[in-house]
């Protein structure tokens, strides 16, 4: 199967024959034509995912988020960068093809395969609530924030955990909002709607402003209320999504090896 099949096969199943435009999910890097020899899955094609690509013999990497720096690829700025070109050149040389997956991942069909993939990795299926209808809010056995936070940095194999709130604040009900989603989605006050809306004890977050929530929930905190944050990251929030996607693709795609190559938390603790 060509690069380009296997996009539209792709988009066809897990992303249920939408066709999402204007889109970010675009190739990146590579001839649409080429024959795939193995498909990669990662959260963002670092250097060091594609070198490890490179190792196990795939060509082919399909990753959440962008390869040139910005979110829709561009690459007009860059053209005499030398990150940008060093990249290029170890893409193009060893003929890999990289294919952003990430509208189609997360609107293509009434499954956001991101949240699909973090839920899996919590094992918080049964503890799902509805709240309208969105994937956000957690009826948790009841712990502590800092408890809390100890479980998630050792399922995330994180170093250090960053959080707001009293350590021991008690939580049973808790909120999750992946990457972007903990900005608010074009709405910046949607989080603290949510915490709220659903009286959640913790909210747990990808990207942060430290002017809105963090300060909302601070001042809660403050106030003597029983509401707190972890804070896990973008990357680290989104990735499962990408770590369960073989899973997905699998039964479509057949004699091509799929694996999945972590990108790992982008930080260094000193």
């Amino acid at each position: 199967m060509t690069v380009q099949e296997i996009i539209n096969l792709i988009l066809d199943s897990i992303g249920g024959g939408r066709h999402i435009c204007p889109t970010c999910d675009v190739l990146a890097c590579g001839d649409p034509d080429m024959e795939v020899t193995g498909i990669v899955t990662t959260f963002m094609p670092t250097v060091e995912v594609i070198r490890r690509t490179i190792e196990c013999g795939a060509n082919f990497i399909v990753s959440h988020e962008p390869t040139w720096f910005n979110g829709s690829d561009e690459t007009e700025w860059c053209q005499n960068d030398s990150v940008y070109l060093a990249k290029k050149q170890l893409l193009e040389e060893n003929h890999i093809a990289v294919w952003r997956f990430h509208d189609h991942m997360h609107f293509g069909t009434n499954i956001d395969y991101i949240y699909r993939g973090i839920i899996q990795e919590l094992g918080w299926r049964a503890y799902l609530q509805d709240d309208e209808k969105e994937p956000w809010v957690y009826e948790i056995p009841a712990t502590t924030l800092k408890d809390l936070a100890e479980w998630l940095k050792k399922t995330f194999e994180m170093d250090e955990i960053r959080t707001v709130g009293n350590p021991d604040c008690p939580i049973t009900r808790a909120g999750l909002l992946v990457g972007g989603g903990s900005l608010g989605l074009g709405r910046e006050v949607m989080p603290m709607e949510v915490m709220e809306r659903n009286n959640l004890n913790v909210l747990i977050c990808g990207d942060i402003t430290e002017w809105t929530t963090v300060a909302y929930i601070r001042d809660a905190s403050q106030l003597g209320m029983n509401r707190c944050m972890i804070h896990l990251g973008h990357e680290r929030t989104e990735e499962p999504g990408m770590k369960y996607l073989p899973l997905y693709l699998k039964p479509y795609i057949h004699n091509i090896p799929i694996s999945f190559i972590s990108s790992e938390e982008p930080y260094t603790y000193f």
